[in-house]
């Protein structure tokens, strides 16, 4: 049969299309810029239906589950909370998975078989291929060991290179995604975040990066705002869980080339884009210069070592003076998640000449009140995203610590000399009390 013709045959509606989920199932659902919104709809309605059915639903634009705000018979899952999943947190609505560190031979996804995987595809091509759009995460992993594989068509995702493409005929149905489909908006900045993002970003680009460097940019404020700062770099590569707003514009211009690339030269490699503009994914549509790969490829931590002169810049929420990096929780209250911090930091410190470089403003508003995230000692239940063994560089507003294979003495000094001047004596002297030093 013609694939057009099963094309044809394969259309259902989004309610017949998720009647294949069964209590005691885990579905999958596509990630970021590969969420059904559709099919989830129509799996959410289901709920009184069904009984103990696992949703995975990690970084999903799809987060009402719960029609009363009241828990019911989904048990819903995440790997990393996004701002629209903290009020769900908060209310014991949503589970957080602490994800191990994936490996190229081995995936967190298949932890437990997939019963029913519910993702978007862009149309089909002339030979019946789609792709995933914006997005691979793991979903051809995914795809190969779910037992039902449901695709929403969505004529504006786009098509790159790497893994990203999977055939119709592997469906067992479709559903057409609306067109009031929407492209994911980066979240606005504050006048002073951007103030802050600016200097650290510019020192950044400035003092640390180098000609040459295979960059990483992990998701933050001032992380996610390199990219801008680099245009007076040269030959420089990404190999990156997430692929930023200003990367195609350094393609263009010629900065980012990945001539010096040890793995994948000449690409730009990521597992997912985060929010661009229609402009710049009209400029990563098709061409051949961009791949996407399953996050079990591009956060190995060997993958990541492999690269010569890999230079990882993550976000911290919290560092204490010892170098521990907290990019995850507040206290014992789940913000955010691992992501790829933990991966690339340490594939960077195991790479030739590379660096890994956390970035922070020196202070943040709680509650109305001024509070350094350059800490003493992290608040009880912390989580320690980074070991300070892993500990390299350091970045505020105010300057740059560089402590890989500094004494303890020498730590307190130099991550206390980047806080904000109004609490820099206070916390030295409190960080010498407390450590002895």
């Amino acid at each position: 049969m013609d694939w057009r013709e099963r094309y044809a045959e394969q259309l259902t509606s989004p309610e017949e299309a998720v009647a294949v989920v069964r209590p005691g199932d885990r579905v999958v659902i596509g990630m970021h810029y590969q969420t059904p919104l559709t099919l989830c709809r129509a799996l959410a309605a289901r709920a009184g239906a069904l009984r103990d059915v696992e949703i995975e639903n990690s970084i999903s634009t799809f987060i009402s589950w719960w029609a009363d705000g009241t828990p019911n018979n989904f048990d819903v899952r995440t790997f990393f909370l996004q701002a629209s999943d903290r009020p769900a947190m908060r209310k014991g609505l949503l589970d957080y998975v602490i994800a191990p560190p994936t490996r190229a031979d081995e995936s967190y996804w298949l932890d437990r078989h997939p019963d029913v995987f519910l993702v978007s595809i862009s149309p089909p091509d002339d030979e019946g291929w789609c792709s995933f759009g914006m997005s691979v995460w793991g979903a051809p992993e995914v795809a190969r060991e779910a037992t039902h594989l449901i695709g929403e068509v969505n004529e504006r995702l786009i098509r790159t290179g790497g893994d990203n493409r999977i055939h119709i005929s592997r469906f067992e149905c479709l559903v057409e995604a609306p067109r009031e489909w929407k492209f994911l908006r980066r979240p606005p900045r504050t006048h002073e975040e951007n103030e802050i993002a600016e200097v650290i970003c510019s020192l950044v680009a400035t003092e640390v990066v180098r000609d040459g460097d295979t960059l990483q940019m992990g998701t933050g404020t001032v992380s996610a705002a390199l990219a801008p700062f680099l245009s007076h770099r040269h030959d420089l590569g990404v190999h990156s869980e997430l692929v930023f707003g200003g990367i195609p514009e350094l393609v263009e211009q010629g900065v980012v080339t990945g001539s010096r690339k040890t793995l994948h030269p000449g690409r730009v490699v990521g597992s997912s884009f985060g929010p661009l503009t229609q402009h710049e994914f009209s400029m990563v549509d098709g061409d051949p210069r961009y791949e996407l790969y399953c996050m079990s490829h591009t956060n190995d931590i060997q993958v990541i070592a492999a690269h010569d002169n890999m230079c990882a810049v993550n976000n911290a929420l919290l560092v204490d003076v010892t170098g521990q990096v907290n990019g995850e929780t507040l206290g014992t209250e789940i913000y955010s998640g691992t992501g790829g911090a933990f991966a690339f930091s340490i594939g960077a410190l195991h790479s030739k000449g590379g660096r890994s470089v956390m970035v922070l403003p020196s202070t943040s508003v709680v509650d109305g009140e001024r509070r350094s995230r350059i800490v003493p000692m992290f608040p009880q239940g912390s989580a320690v995203t980074v070991p300070r063994g892993y500990a390299d560089v350091f970045v505020t507003e105010y300057g740059i610590a560089r402590i890989k294979g500094a004494t303890l003495r020498k730590r307190i000094d130099e991550l206390c000399a980047i806080t904000h001047p109004d609490v820099r004596a206070g916390l030295r002297a409190e960080s010498r009390r407390l450590y002895g030093v």
